[in-house]
């Protein structure tokens, strides 16, 4: 996840997201960069409107709580442990997550 975490503050920040730059975030951050993990995030990333899919992560979400709203109580406590498991597998960018173990 620090691998995506770092793709996304380079483009909060309005840096180029390449290899030297995801490789010095992940260093400053104090995690040991895999080379071959930075070369395949930024070769993912190439054709990505970061923007547009970071909107869609957050806002599918979103769109699945009403379907929950008429859920007894006891179904409601255990949903919300099974959607963080399945929002941390994908990151928020469709297609990454099989990268990132």
């Amino acid at each position: 996840m620090e691998y995506v975490y770092a793709a996304m503050l380079l483009h909060a920040a309005e840096k180029d997201i390449d290899e030297k730059a995801v490789g010095a975030v992940l260093k400053a951050a104090g995690v040991k960069a895999d080379d071959a993990r930075v070369k395949a995030l930024v070769a993912s990333l190439a054709g990505v409107d970061i923007s547009e899919a970071m909107t869609q992560a957050v806002a599918a979400p979103a769109a699945a709580a009403p379907a929950a709203g008429g859920a007894a109580p006891a179904a409601a406590e255990e949903a919300p442990a099974e959607e963080e498991e399945e929002e941390d597998d994908g990151g928020g960018f469709e297609g990454l997550g099989s990268l990132f173990g």
